[in-house]
C-alpha cells in the first residue's frame, strides 16, 4: 500500500525531528555560550595590555646575540629587550 504525500512528509518531520533531538547542541548555544559571553565581558572590564607591538631593523649579528641571550633569560626576548632599553633610558635621562 502506497503512502499518501502528506503522510511521507509526516514521516520525514519526524525522522528529522528524531535526529535533531539525538544530536548534542552545538557549544555556541549551550552552556558553553554562557561562558563564552562571560570571558568577552570579563576581556571589555580588564584593560588591554599595555604592551604595543613594534619592528625594527637590526643587524643581523645583533639579532643572533640577542637571541642567544634570550634562551638563557626567563622573561625571553621580549623582556630582555624591554629591560635592556629601559635601563640605556635611564642613563640617557641621567645625562
Amino acid at each position: 500500500m502506497a503512502l499518501k504525500s502528506t503522510d511521507m512528509a509526516k514521516n520525514m518531520a519526524k525522522k528529522l525531528d528524531g535526529s535533531l533531538k539525538s544530536e548534542s547542541l552545538p557549544d555556541r548555544f549551550g552552556q558553553s555560550s554562557k561562558a563564552a559571553s562571560s570571558k568577552r565581558e570579563r576581556a571589555a572590564v580588564i584593560p588591554a595590555s599595555k604592551l604595543v607591538s613594534v619592528n625594527y631593523r637590526l643587524p643581523a649579528e645583533l639579532v643572533n646575540r640577542l637571541r642567544e641571550q634570550a634562551l638563557n633569560h626567563e622573561g625571553g626576548i621580549n623582556l630582555l629587550v624591554a629591560t635592556a632599553l629601559d635601563e640605556w633610558l635611564n642613563t640617557q635621562d641621567k645625562k
